[in-house]
């Protein structure tokens, strides 16, 4: 395994330049090919990881989790940024290390070398360790690749998203917490209309949205009536696209109504994430729509600014034309793969000791060193059992980089001293008895892989420009009809083929 000579305090410009140049094939130190252990009968592990954060962390945590993992780590990092140009040049140039985070499956570079071989189908090892014997066989299916399981999958909750509303401009207008779309609507008209601050001013809307038709409202919403997530498959296991059911439309007109009335900010066309998060944190707005853990962040945002914003989730919203609760899962419980090179794990044996280092990783003392660092030094237990941040500047200069790297995210059940957050956690694992799945992602269409972006910007304005009133819905379905068109109807008929071969 080549072996790029990087410290573990990896700065972002020199993984960059790492990545461009290639890593050396030059032994260091002891001269143990990484994956084997060193004279210590440690196991040396190099990672090509993605950071979220604006530098990469210090050695603490590195240090902790190396001894948790008997293991020497050298990681090489890339911004979250440029994560798809990176990725892309390094499997381009075959810059690469034993573990390599995958979180763009989508990507037609990414996809293309998964199938070409380039990286180890590790289904059938799964079995000789605890933690990954573990991953359910749905997840494993999920992310799949023409069937084969090129890497550890990132197991994420099934489905994250709900409503968040605030509690206590409900409580001034005598309102009850909504838990239906057509009572939603009410509420979204009442805190645009009737001064839910008792400010005296018209300065509130219902909705504040942003330019997302996937993270934002649209899409949970358009789950509350029944639309598929993204692709729906027939008796005859034909595909048909969300955008082609009665629950799209149904949303867009719900969706319509809303901006024609002013009961959704006017701009959310172009709204950016940031924008409506301080917006809502500002007083501006009373209904979010998002991953129910925002209400926490949205708190934080809010401090000093609206100190007596109480907020209150809402999980289970329905429809009177769909009463089944339902929520789209985002991935289907997937955040992408760590995954193997062959160029760099040589041989069965090499894999095995890299995969006992990712089994020993998904422990949940590794994940609560990843997730809340050190117990005395970045959080204590409280009374409740919580555990509480004590060094919030420490913890997110030292801990917080790992959150993205943790190879499993649920089932630890670590109590957060935040009511919101704790109470979100139990809304989000409650969702998963809910959650509507995606049947393509583990499936394969050579013309998605290639057209799929470009396709669904013909439809991502269409059903912008309906809500916005600029189409009519027969504008809408001409754009639908030039989709599949343009290749739509191709992806439709290679998904079908795709999903009868796993029959």
């Amino acid at each position: 395994m080549k072996k790029p000579m990087v410290s573990k305090l990896a700065s972002v410009s020199l993984a960059c330049m790492l990545l461009l140049a290639g890593c050396s094939d030059e032994k260091t130190g002891n001269n143990t090919a990484d994956g084997e252990k060193d004279s210590n009968g440690k196991t040396e592990i190099t990672w090509l990881n993605i950071l979220h954060t604006a530098s990469p962390p210090t050695d603490t945590i590195i240090n902790e989790i190396e001894k948790k993992t008997n293991s020497e780590i050298k990681f090489s990092w890339i911004p979250d940024a440029s994560k798809e140009e990176r990725i892309n040049t390094a499997l381009a140039s075959d810059s690469l290390a034993d573990i390599v985070t995958l979180t763009i499956l989508e990507n037609s570079s990414v996809r293309n070398a998964l199938k070409s071989g380039m990286f180890w189908n590790i289904e059938d090892y799964l079995e000789e360790f605890p933690n990954l014997k573990a991953i359910p066989k749905e997840i494993r299916k999920s992310a799949s690749t023409e069937g084969k399981l090129y890497g550890v999958p990132f197991q994420k909750d099934l489905a994250r998203n709900g409503v968040i509303l605030r509690k206590d401009w409900l409580d001034n207008l005598g309102l009850e917490v909504p838990k239906t779309t057509e009572e939603l609507m009410e509420v979204a008209k009442a805190f645009t209309e009737n001064d839910p601050d008792g400010n005296g001013k018209d300065d509130t809307t219902g909705f504040m949205d942003r330019s997302d038709l996937v993270y934002g409202v649209f899409k949970t919403v358009s789950s509350y009536f029944g639309t598929p997530n993204t692709w729906e498959v027939d008796s005859k296991g034909n595909f048909v696209a969300e955008f082609e059911t009665d629950g799209y439309i149904e949303t867009m007109d719900y969706m319509k109504e809303l901006y024609d009335n002013g009961w959704i900010n006017k701009d959310f066309a172009v709204t950016a994430k940031t924008d409506q998060q301080q917006n809502f944190a500002q007083g501006k707005a009373g209904i979010y729509v998002g991953a129910l853990f925002d209400g926490k962040n949205l708190e934080t945002m809010a401090a000093g600014i609206q100190d007596n914003m109480e907020l209150t989730l809402v999980n289970d919203m329905t429809s009177e034309s769909n009463p089944e609760r339902a929520i789209w899962s985002g991935g289907n419980g997937i955040g992408g793969l760590l995954a193997f090179p062959r160029s760099e794990v040589k041989d069965e044996k090499e894999l095995k000791r890299v995969l006992k280092f990712v089994n020993d990783l998904i422990d949940k003392d590794s994940y609560t060193l990843m997730t809340y660092g050190i117990e005395g030094t970045h959080y204590k237990l409280n009374d409740d059992g919580a555990y509480e941040i004590i060094n919030q500047n420490l913890w997110q200069q030292e801990v917080q980089p790992f959150a993205s790297s943790r190879p499993n995210e649920t089932g630890y059940n670590l109590k957060d001293p935040n009511p919101i957050k704790a109470e979100a956690d139990e809304k989000i694992a409650e969702n998963a008895e809910y959650a509507v799945m995606n049947p393509a992602i583990p499936l394969e269409s050579p013309t998605f892989t290639t057209q799929g972006s470009e396709l669904q910007k013909i439809i991502t304005d269409a059903t912008f420009q309906y809500i916005l009133g600029d189409i009519s819905l027969s504008d809408f379905k001409q754009a639908v009809k030039n989709w599949n068109e343009q290749g739509g109807k191709t992806i439709k008929e290679e998904y079908k083929e795709a999903y009868k071969a796993t029959k």
